[in-house]
């Protein structure tokens, strides 16, 4: 039974204006999320995905090829419920950020995450506000309360189709700077995940590169981009 489908019982997609933004209809009938909501996107071209999507299903209903409609149907069934909770949980990540835990050693090391995630740092305190400092070492050390409070402020503006998106750019990348990067377009979205991804791409210099370590990779810069996707199409 867990591998059962629901069949395609529709001829064709449309988009359509509605209260509050846009919608899909299946053979006129209007789609509805998992949880019976109904399915608003505030953008024309977020609507259009979703309809591609499922004017792209053939015999049966396969979710996993349905990106936009999954991502959508968080932000309405569960982001929007609980987006203060969501946009505080991702907001903390500015305290432990990923580009603040610096290598004491090799020095190619230090000097490689300094090349590459220094300009991220400085982006940050020039367009966000918000300056944090790199530290050396694991252990973790608070950063500027001030500065955390302002990110905080601009995570908590973002809509629920917006934090939805930004959840995962923030969450895969391990970096609310990275996060916020990659939503406002400091630089190419492949570009800012390679960054994110200095450490693991060393480690793989060092010692070699693993297939089921490759094959989540690939996943996680998959999710990645369509989240970076998502989040343009959301206002």
């Amino acid at each position: 039974m867990s591998d059962w489908k629901p069949k395609r019982f529709w001829t064709s997609s449309a988009v359509v204006e509605t209260d509050g933004g846009h919608t899909v209809e299946l053979d006129g009938r209007r789609v509805k999320t998992p949880a019976k909501a109904a399915l608003v996107l505030p953008t024309r071209a977020m609507a259009e995905a979703v309809a591609a999507e499922w004017e792209a299903q053939e015999k049966e209903v396969d979710p996993t090829t349905m990106p936009f409609t999954r991502s959508a149907n968080a932000a309405i069934d569960k982001v929007r419920h609980q987006h203060r909770e969501v946009a505080n949980m991702l907001a903390d990540y500015g305290d432990s950020d990923l580009l603040c835990y610096r290598a004491t050693h090799p020095e190619a090391l230090q000097a490689r995450q300094a090349e590459a995630w220094d300009p991220a740092l400085d982006w940050a305190d020039e367009v966000l506000g918000a300056r944090l400092i790199p530290l050396a070492g694991v252990v973790h050390q608070p950063q500027n309360t001030e500065a955390l409070r302002v990110l905080r402020r601009q995570v908590q503006a973002l809509t629920a189709f917006q934090l939805a998106a930004f959840h995962d750019l923030v969450s895969l990348s391990g970096s609310l700077i990275l996060g916020f990067a990659a939503a406002k377009g400091w630089r190419n979205p492949d570009e800012i995940w390679r960054i994110s991804r200095l450490d693991e791409l060393w480690q793989i210099e060092q010692w070699g590169d693993d297939d089921e370590a490759l094959i989540v990779a690939e996943a996680k810069e998959s999710a990645f981009l369509h989240a970076k996707r998502f989040y343009d199409i959301s206002s």
